[in-house]
């Protein structure tokens, strides 16, 4: 039996099923026990909202330094936030009120919150389903029991479950996890981008894997994004013989990115920190394609300052002397809403005021931002380009550009999420020193569909030929302007993609550090006119295979 899903990344692993534990059950409707007040219960809630706050920001503390995914510690953090919601508390209270139990009035206090972020849709209902874990380790704790988890095992096992929650991801031990299979979430979900980032084999939104038996053998081909239940001898053989290929991969480490005949594709990568320069520099990144300055921001009530944010730029671009390393400017917004800077009741947040637009609204952050940047590079000897997120048109690349040149910084540039930008290519290369792609967002503007979203993964594709036409328009018009144009987004790490997209012209790849050496091993296989060619097969739709249309 083959079940179909999405895949991350290209690894592949062979391995027996052990399902996630089911959630916990739902507390009971009974009334309270005259004898236990309103206040001593709160007051027991408050402790088990605590605990779990603790153990969260605990495991982003560890995440950050290095136990586990470190991309985890700002989702972890945010979820530690969630036990602390005042608006939460207040709903919990008035359900002990009312007469309800302990465990009663915090599954319908976070159910009802749930209910409200699933309505709003989009990026905020993903949140729903991270607010139901925070929820049921809550309950656990009321309970005395063990918050459902990754089941234990002496022996290396598939995970299978619907989904898997933030903290469960940052936590696995990849000593036994051989692989993850989901039947929710979609490739760009919390469950695939920390998966990706720790090089977990993953398919994801892979519809009847909660049909498949504890114990039962499966290949889990992240690469085909299939999982295949009792294989043959057979294709164990070729799975094994695949993950040696991979291994090979290793060996080109150290050299640069380029194509058969020595065309150079630099490869870059995505960092969320400056502790992540030490795995990226150890998988051979060339430099940094995409730094993402959120973490200094998340889980803060205000916007850092000037200096601390200095001290940490600086510490980033330490690591790269003489290297190139692009630092985006808080997109802030969507799924990261700041306390300071975004307002909760945004009807739609993924059409709204995120990225650029917020930091213009919020002007002091975005001049302390680039101020920073400047004492920063003033300071070190690295290549800096700074760009900002979320741009859509050649005015908005004109304002930012103009504001980073004033404070001294020498390359100023801008991201191309929304198609708009795709179409205005032309003049935006008039007045931008680059274009870095993020292919993540640009895929789901493009195509309308919600990258969170389990139920429409089959669009979340960027080789959709829209995707790839829009990405060639931004790389004719740098071409046609002498101006780079880099890929930054989840596409880069794709190495059947990545020649494409050095045959359409994209002049630079970033991607999480794990994905380096697979992508480099692929483009030494194709010269440029062998990239151009592939590239024109995609553009034509080629590659493409809508699923749920045939």
């Amino acid at each position: 039996m083959e079940i179909q899903g999405v895949g991350i990344g290209r690894g592949i692993a062979v391995g027996p099923v052990i399902h996630m534990a089911a959630g916990l059950d739902v507390p009971g409707d009974d009334a309270r026990s005259e004898q236990l007040s309103a206040d001593a219960e709160f007051e027991r809630i408050g402790k088990a909202l605590d605990t779990v706050n603790q153990d969260l920001l605990e495991r982003a503390r560890k995440a950050q330094a290095g136990e586990g995914a470190k991309d985890a510690a700002p989702i972890l953090t945010a979820l530690a936030q969630m036990a602390q919601d005042p608006a939460l508390k207040t709903s919990i209270r008035s359900f002990l009120d009312a007469g309800k139990t302990a465990e009663r009035s915090v599954y319908e206090a976070f159910a009802d919150f749930e209910g409200k972020l699933k309505e709003i849709g989009g990026y905020m209902g993903e949140r729903a389903n991270d607010l139901h874990d925070v929820g049921q380790r809550v309950i656990a704790d009321l309970l005395g029991v063990p918050a459902p988890g990754v089941p234990e095992s002496d022996t290396p096992f598939v995970l299978v479950a619907p989904d898997l929650s933030p903290a469960d991801t940052s936590s696995l031990d990849m000593t036994k996890v051989l692989a993850i299979v989901t039947s929710e979430g979609g490739p760009t979900s919390h469950t695939a981008i920390l998966a990706r980032s720790r090089g977990i084999v993953a398919v994801v939104s892979a519809e009847g894997a909660e049909d498949l038996r504890n114990g039962q053998q499966v290949i889990v081909d992240a690469a085909s994004s299939l999982v295949i239940a009792d294989p043959t001898d057979s294709q164990v053989a070729d799975a094994e013989r695949a993950r040696q290929a991979a291994d090979q991969a290793k060996a080109l480490r150290g050299q640069p990115g380029q194509l058969k005949d020595g065309y150079k594709i630099p490869l870059l990568a995505n960092v969320g920190k400056p502790a992540d320069a030490d795995p990226a520099l150890e998988c051979g990144a060339e430099g940094v394609g995409l730094f993402r300055s959120e973490f200094l921001f998340l889980g803060n009530e205000q916007a850092p300052g000037v200096e601390e944010q200095a001290r940490a730029y600086k510490a980033l671009l330490e690591r790269f002397p003489g290297r190139k390393v692009v630092i985006r400017l808080l997109d802030a917004g969507a799924d990261k809403p700041l306390p300071f800077l975004t307002q909760a009741d945004e009807p739609n947040p993924a059409l709204g005021l995120r990225g650029l637009r917020t930091l213009k609204v919020h002007k002091q952050v975005l001049d302390d931002q680039l101020e920073a940047l400047a004492q920063a590079d003033a300071q070190t000897d690295a290549d800096l380009w700074v760009m900002a997120p979320m741009v859509a048109d050649e005015h908005e690349a004109d304002y930012f550009v103009r504001l980073g040149k004033s404070k001294g910084l020498k390359k100023v540039g801008v991201m191309a999420e929304v198609p708009s930008i795709a179409l205005m290519a032309d003049k935006v290369a008039k007045v931008a020193d680059f274009v870095s792609i993020g292919t993540n967002d640009l895929t789901q503007y493009t195509l309308a569909a919600d990258r969170t979203l389990g139920s429409v993964s089959n669009y979340q594709t960027p080789w959709h030929p829209a995707v790839l036409r829009a990405i060639k328009m931004i790389a004719d018009a740098g071409q046609a302007n002498d101006m780079p144009v880099g890929v930054c987004g989840e596409a880069a790490a794709d190495p059947q993609l990545a020649v494409v997209l050095a045959g359409i012209g994209v002049t630079s790849l970033s991607m999480t550090p794990v994905a380096l050496d697979d992508v480099r091993a692929e483009l030494t296989k194709y010269t440029l006119d062998e990239a151009k060619k592939e590239a024109a097969r995609a553009l034509d739709g080629e590659f493409y295979h809508p699923r749920g249309w045939e």
